[in-house]
């Protein structure tokens, strides 16, 4: 089934609402979607709420409704409906710009991969048949933070960095994930703040992804932008702080721009605040606390954390994907990166122990280094950081393990007789010392990621 057959065969997708109950302290959401001709969709969430829910409240219409939004593009990639029939609202063009923006970037990699040739405005139109939302701010008054947590570094260190800023914070997560409550609970936050929405796929999209309808990589992050931003709003919690860094930003593929962390970059978290000054006027607020940093500088202060953190944290989709077992799956590019990043900064035996894998050692492994270090143009679709970092981070990591007279792995073996090797390992010692101006972070919050990320490692090896 091809992409443009399937648009001819089932030519529209509807938004036909949504269901909203405020039962015991969470808010119950169920969306109804539809591609004509098909099958209807009925995703479901639960978002749990500390404060008194009125169902008519504006903002938190908007919020239900934006959630909604987010949610869609997951159904409508199966047929690619060329018409979104939106009957729950009506959006004024400035917002339907800015959804389509969100759509069409996020789904780069969805249209790489299915070898799909559209534009930006001829992928989607838009129609609303619905009434206006209330457009009037809310007069809540909220105070405290929301930080998601995924379970890997980044958001570790987040909690790290605001470890004496906790006291007014609560955890987020969307399903249960093992690494995430553990690096919640170890940080600082107790149970009773770890909040955790539940999100419910339609089963029909898995059916339809098993018989062959198009399936592949949406902006995900941009479900938990919305969601968090609900959760904070039903919570009376002002800020919602994320862990994307600046290097989120590079287009996966060399030749053209296609992100597989379009959500998570600078454009995305920017737009999101105009977003939520223009339409959700719900008064929380939403930043990347690590977007000045790169992922090398990431993985630099987390090495120095307690050890507990190492041995808890979780980052790979395949090993999570595994009957949800969140582990290391130890042969992915994810696993890879991981790996390299860290490896100028802590011993590979300690590396392997918590990857379960030696992947520097692994020649299977091979082709993803050559990705994640631009010998081939593309990187690989995961969330990988920067070519640059990966190749600074490489060259220290010889650096070190040649002065050391340890014997180098396979993988930085053959990259030491590559040209990319003479090209970066005379200037990696200075690397590390960025600072990404292109940020959303309060002058507070600055000054303390660049002090204990940058300025503390100035002069350092690595």
């Amino acid at each position: 089934m091809t992409f443009t057959d399937l648009r001819a065969k089932y030519p529209r997708f509807v938004f036909r609402g949504y269901t909203a109950e405020c039962g015991m302290n969470v808010l119950s959401l169920t969306y109804h979607f539809e591609i004509e001709g098909l099958c209807a969709f009925s995703p479901h969430w639960e978002v749990p709420c500390t404060v008194p829910v009125e169902p008519d409240d504006p903002a938190l219409r908007r919020l239900v409704f934006s959630l909604g939004m987010a949610e869609l593009i997951s159904y409508w990639k199966a047929a690619c409906p060329p018409v979104v029939e939106i009957a729950v609202g009506a959006l004024p063009a400035e917002q339907i710009r800015w959804w389509k923006q969100l759509y069409f970037g996020g789904l780069g990699e969805f249209f790489y991969v299915n070898g799909i040739e559209t534009d930006a405005d001829s992928f989607m139109e838009i129609r609303c048949t619905g009434k206006a939302l209330p457009s009037e701010p809310s007069e809540e008054t909220l105070s405290g933070k929301l930080i998601p947590v995924g379970g890997g570094k980044d958001s570790i260190v987040t909690l790290n960095l605001l470890k004496d800023q906790l006291g007014d914070a609560c955890a987020f997560m969307i399903n249960h994930r093992d690494s995430a409550e553990k690096s919640a609970l170890l940080a600082g936050i107790p149970a009773e703040r770890i909040t955790e929405c539940k999100r419910t796929l339609d089963q029909n999209l898995l059916r339809l992804n098993r018989e062959g309808f198009l399936n592949g990589h949406t902006p995900f992050s941009a479900i938990v932008a919305f969601s968090a931003a609900l959760t904070a709003y039903v919570n009376g919690l002002k800020t919602v702080i994320l862990s994307n860094e600046s290097s989120a930003s590079e287009s996966t593929v060399s030749e053209q721009e296609v992100n597989h962390q379009y959500s998570k970059s600078y454009q995305f978290e920017r737009d999101f605040a105009e977003y939520e000054r223009n339409y959700l006027r719900s008064g929380v607020e939403y930043f990347s606390l690590l977007r000045p940093l790169t992922e090398f500088q990431i993985a630099r202060y987390f090495a120095q954390l307690p050890t507990e953190f190492h041995e808890i944290f979780r980052s790979c989709n395949a090993g999570n994907a595994r009957g949800r077992k969140d582990e290391w799956c130890g042969h992915c590019a994810k696993c890879l990166f991981v790996s390299v990043i860290l490896s100028p900064f802590l011993p590979r035996a300690e590396i392997s122990r918590c990857l379960g894998a030696d992947l520097l050692n692994d020649p299977d492994a091979a082709e993803w280094f050559r990705e994640l270090c631009g010998l081939k143009p593309n990187k690989p679709f995961e969330c990988v950081g920067s070519r640059t970092e990966v190749n600074y981070a490489a060259c220290l990591a010889i650096r070190r393990m040649e002065a050391a007279v340890e014997p180098l792995p396979l993988l930085y073996a053959q990259y030491r007789e590559t040209p990319l090797f003479s090209e970066y390992s005379g200037k990696a010692a200075a690397f590390g010392q960025e600072w990404d101006s292109e940020n959303n972070l309060p002058a507070g919050l600055a000054e303390l990621v660049k002090r204990e990320c940058v300025t503390k490692f100035a002069g350092s090896a690595c």
